[in-house]
C-alpha cells in the first residue's frame, strides 16, 4: 500500500464526516512521502486546511458544483476520452476486469474510471507500477488541474500531486491553453472531445499490472486531451 496515494484518493472523494475526521492522518501520510515536492506538500496542506475550516455542508456543496455539475471537471477519466460514446462502456469493462484480476474490490455504486478509485487502485501497487499507471492518463489529470487552478480551487493541489507522482510535468503551455469557455451541454462537449475509436488488443503495450486494453485505453487519453487543449493538433499523430 502507498499511503500517500490512498490519501490523495480520499481528498478527491465527496467530503463526509469520516474524511473530515481523518484529515490529520491524510496530511501526515502525504508529508511522509518523499515523492512530493515541498511546493506540492504545501499546496496539499492548504487543501486540507481549507476542508478542515469549512462547514461540512458547504464543503459538500462546493464539491458537487465543481465535479458533478461541471462536465469539464468530471473526475471520470473516460468521460474525457469518449464522452457519452458507446466505446466508453467497453473501456469501463476493461478497467473493471483489471481491478478484478489483481483482487482489487471496487465499490459497486461507482464507475471504475472514477479518478479517486483509480488512485486508490494505484495505491495498492508498487511505486513503479503506480507511476506507470498514473502516467497513462497524466494529460487528463493535468488538464483537470489547470481548469481547477483557473477557478482558484485548492483541489488543484490533489491533481497536481497525482501528476507529480507519475513524473509528469505541469506545463505552463497546457495551463494557458485550457479553454476559458467550457461547453455546458453534453452534445457540445462530446463534439469538443470527439476522437477516432481507439484500437487495442494483442498488439497493445502491456504493463506489469496487467491489461493490454487498459494501457491502450488510458494512453488514448493523452491524444484526446491534447486535441482538446490545442485544436490545431486535431488529426495529428498521437
Amino acid at each position: 500500500m502507498i499511503p500517500a496515494l490512498k490519501a490523495l484518493s480520499a481528498l478527491l472523494c465527496y467530503p463526509d464526516a469520516e474524511l473530515m475526521a481523518a484529515l490529520p492522518e491524510v496530511r501526515a501520510a502525504i508529508r511522509r512521502d518523499p515523492a512530493f515536492s515541498r511546493s506540492a506538500q504545501s499546496a496539499l496542506d492548504a487543501l486540507c486546511a481549507d476542508l478542515a475550516a469549512c462547514d461540512l455542508l458547504d464543503a459538500q456543496a462546493n464539491y458537487v458544483d465543481l465535479f458533478d455539475r461541471t462536465r469539464s471537471l468530471s473526475l471520470h477519466l473516460f468521460e474525457h476520452v469518449y464522452g457519452e460514446g458507446r466505446d466508453r462502456g467497453g473501456a469501463l469493462v476493461d478497467l473493471k476486469a483489471v481491478y478484478e484480476t489483481v483482487g482489487f474490490e471496487a465499490p459497486a455504486d461507482e464507475l471504475p474510471d472514477f479518478l479517486p478509485m483509480f488512485a486508490e487502485f494505484c495505491a495498492t501497487r508498487t511505486p513503479d507500477e503506480a507511476r506507470k499507471l498514473l502516467a497513462e492518463p497524466a494529460h487528463v489529470i493535468e488538464a483537470l488541474a489547470g481548469r481547477l487552478r483557473k477557478r482558484g480551487s485548492p483541489y488543484a493541489a490533489a491533481l497536481d500531486a497525482l501528476a507529480e507522482y507519475a513524473g509528469a510535468e505541469i506545463s505552463q503551455e497546457a495551463e494557458l491553453l485550457t479553454p476559458t469557455q467550457e461547453p455546458r451541454d453534453f452534445a457540445a462537449l462530446d463534439a469538443a472531445w470527439e476522437e477516432t475509436a481507439v484500437s487495442f488488443g494483442p498488439g497493445a503495450a502491456t504493463n506489469e499490472c496487467g491489461g493490454d486494453a487498459l494501457t491502450a485505453r488510458l494512453r488514448h487519453a493523452r491524444r484526446a486531451v491534447a486535441t482538446d487543449l490545442n485544436p490545431s493538433r486535431a488529426g495529428a499523430p498521437a
